[in-house]
């Protein structure tokens, strides 16, 4: 039996080119380059600027059924598509997020695909890559201590302590740091107050960058950052506490796109992380918008299932910047259909075309849903060895019953020549134009309203339901001018409802709103569900147990 090579065995293989060739390849000279070694890039704003007069290429969207410990690989799939244009001709660019470190050390692992289908260099992008997510973590810790700060030299603006709104962040997830209570230990220290943080990727700053057109855009927002209340209950703003110039110092060389490659040596923009169940889940705009200047085809994905990384993309990020999707694939895999139809991880091995049937609904779900978004779609199922072809069958034939195609996809094992199929297939829908894209919601609907309308309409709910509190604070924010923002809900990945167990397709449930927060430098209110963390916690055995150097000096363990 061949052995199977590790994701970072495969991507330590690699014939990489020089990143300067890359560059070159899409026209991006030298002096546009800033680079990081000989395999990572940061692209100028001078350059992004010139090449805003290029005709745009076409967008497609990657997304996903619901995810379970079978794993759905829709990172693979983004990259091993973009390859997969690539070999038939059109000119293609990748764009991911960056891999958050919490999930590395922590149990889902990197975010730069698998098998034959990555993107490179896998361990640094995995790992520190460029200091983006640093730069990030420290512009907002900068924010909280110049808070704070403000609060011991006088408090000028009046805070009420007790209504702070701007949490710390770090890039690692510790439960401990969930709730804190800061400023002990006396007068030198400040007030005591309870505080807490979130992980890096729920920063409002990193939503910032990512949505953020130019620096100018990038200080604008960050100023409109709301840190606390006063008594009277009138917001205080980052910019009050003149922090927004210091913070976008902070940010400059974060704020520029990080070009590298494939392992068939096409180009990757790599840039930004927000987690879709926390966060809005996609990668900057300003390296989408960029890509869509220099390509035929621009492939990029969307955190989770449909029902939270689309549904974002859809909502926030394509509203806001006025981008219009032309497709849409939707990443199946049969094991995850057997355990969306009830199998255990451990019998996933063995055939079970019933399984494959029931679970079938979650898929059928998300394509219901991403119709009611007007963008033509396609079904990928990534293909595992152990699926069979009755299995394969199963999903192709349901798939069918909505009036679209399912296609198998080898690019794990394979690389593009194991998705030429799809490739074909998006080619095919885009240039026949038949994208009649609009997002869910007006502008205009109050904002519990448009929670309710994605509970109802997506997630296939009874009704959204909230404290009076809650609901309170949703209508204060109306009358100071924030009714008109999109909302980015933060609920659990795993499942439609608010129950990571509650598998497959469920219907009539209810949709519990436990908090809101205003994120008005990002643009976007966000509804905390059920029992989701923006600070999640490690695994009793986590993945970084599994994590070394060994006798060469070459890390291991990383997936």
């Amino acid at each position: 039996m061949t052995e199977v090579k590790s994701d970072i065995e495969i991507a330590r293989a690699a014939k990489k080119k020089p990143i300067m060739e890359v560059g070159k390849g899409l026209g991006i000279s030298e002096q546009h380059l800033l680079p990081y070694g000989h395999d990572k890039a940061k692209i100028s704003a001078e350059f992004i600027k010139s090449a805003q007069k290029n005709t745009d290429g076409k967008l497609v969207l990657v997304t996903a059924i619901n995810p379970t410990p079978a794993g759905e690989g829709k990172t693979t799939t983004t990259i091993g598509l973009s390859d997969g244009l690539n070999r038939i001709g059109k000119k293609a660019i990748t764009c991911i997020r960056e891999a958050s470190l919490g999930p590395n050390f922590g149990v889902k692992g990197g975010a730069a695909g698998g098998g034959y289908a990555q993107v490179v260099p896998m361990e640094d992008m995995n790992l520190h890559f460029t200091g983006d997510f640093h730069a990030i973590t420290t512009a907002h810790n900068l924010l909280s201590a110049l808070l704070d700060n403000h609060i011991y030299w006088g408090n000028d603006l009046g805070i009420d302590t007790r209504r702070v709104a701007w949490r710390r962040v770090m890039d690692m997830n510790d439960r401990a740091l969930r709730e804190i209570v800061c400023s002990l230990g006396g007068a030198a220290n400040g007030y005591p107050r309870e505080a807490g943080f979130d992980i890096t990727v729920a920063s409002e700053v990193m939503a910032i960058l990512c949505l953020a057109n130019d620096l100018n855009d990038l200080k604008k927002r960050l100023g409109s950052i709301i840190v606390a209340y006063r008594r009277d209950k009138s917001p205080v703003y980052a910019r009050d506490l003149k922090a927004d110039d210091a913070m976008t110092v902070l940010l400059k060389d974060a704020m520029q796109p990080n070009l590298v490659q494939t392992l068939e040596n096409n180009p990757a923009l790599v840039h930004g992380g927000p987690f879709a169940n926390i966060a809005h889940g996609c990668n900057s705009l300003v390296a989408t918008t960029t890509a869509l200047k220099l390509a035929d085809y621009v492939v990029t994905e969307a955190g989770f299932g449909a029902d939270l990384g689309a549904e974002k993309f859809f909502d926030i990020k394509c509203r806001k910047a006025g981008l219009k999707p032309d497709v849409v694939v939707i990443v199946a895999t049969v094991r995850a259909m057997k355990m969306h139809g009830g199998v255990q991880k451990e019998d996933l091995g063995k055939e079970n075309a019933a399984a494959v049937t029931k679970g079938c609904a979650n898929l059928g779900r998300h394509i219901e849903n991403i119709k009611q978004f007007g963008v033509p779609a396609v079904v990928a199922i990534n293909h595992f060895v152990s699926d069979t072809s009755a299995e394969l069958e199963v999903i192709r034939e349901y798939v069918a019953s909505f009036g679209e195609e399912a296609i198998v996809c080898r690019h794990w094992a394979e690389g593009s020549k194991g998705i030429g199929g799809l490739a074909e297939k998006v080619v095919e829908l885009a240039e026949r134009g038949g994208s009649q894209f609009s997002p869910l919601y007006p502008d205009e609907m109050k904002l519990f309203d448009k929670i309710d309308t994605i509970v109802k309409r997506i997630y296939r709910g009874s009704e959204a339901i909230a404290d009076k509190s809650v609901r309170d604070q949703l209508k204060q924010w109306e009358d100071q001018g924030y009714g008109n923002l999109p909302v980015c809900m933060a609920k659990t990945q795993y499942s439609f409802s608010t129950d990571p167990a509650l598998r497959g397709a469920p219907t009539g449930h209810v949709v519990p709103v436990r908090e809101v927060r205003l994120s008005a430098g990002a643009g976007f209110v966000v509804a905390i569900c059920g029992e989701v963390m923006t600070m999640p916690g490690l695994p009793k055995v986590p993945s970084s147990e599994k994590i070394f150097l060994n006798e060469c000096g070459e890390i291991e363990g990383l997936f």
